[in-house]
């Protein structure tokens, strides 16, 4: 893969990682009076989001800078650990009220930091310039 066609798929995966946390789901809630069918939404809008990281993650095994890409690699590992282990986890506690001891306020705050994990993740090649420019 090309090295810019790589630095693009960063730069768009971080972008709509970021902007799902920052706006999106709260525009989410600030817009739709039912709290569930919003939350719903935005349950399946993380659960995209996990399919684009591992998308990205999958073409950064082709390119020549996959080296570079551990972060990614990194973040795309939370955001599955999101999706497969405590979203299940979060729907249980949030029909009995709880689940593991702990309730869906508690789950949905882990779940909270493991995507600001991701995003973290992503913002360390960002920040090093990693895949921004190529220095001569």
């Amino acid at each position: 893969m090309p090295n810019s066609v790589y630095r693009v798929l960063i730069a768009l995966w971080a972008g709509s990682l970021w902007s799902l946390a920052a706006w999106v789901a709260p525009t989410l809630f600030y817009a739709q009076s039912d709290r569930h069918l919003a939350g719903m939404l935005a349950a399946r809008l993380f659960g995209i989001e996990t399919y684009v990281g591992l998308a990205v993650a999958v073409a950064a095994l082709f390119s020549p800078e996959r080296g570079k890409f551990k972060w990614g690699y990194a973040a795309a590992g939370l955001l599955a650990l999101n999706e497969w282990a405590l979203e299940p986890v979060m729907t249980l506690a949030h029909a009995r009220g709880a689940a593991a001891g702990l309730s869906f306020g508690a789950w949905h705050g882990v779940s909270a930091l493991i995507y600001l994990g991701a995003c973290a993740a992503l913002a360390v090649p960002i920040l090093k310039a990693e895949f921004c420019w190529r220095s001569a």
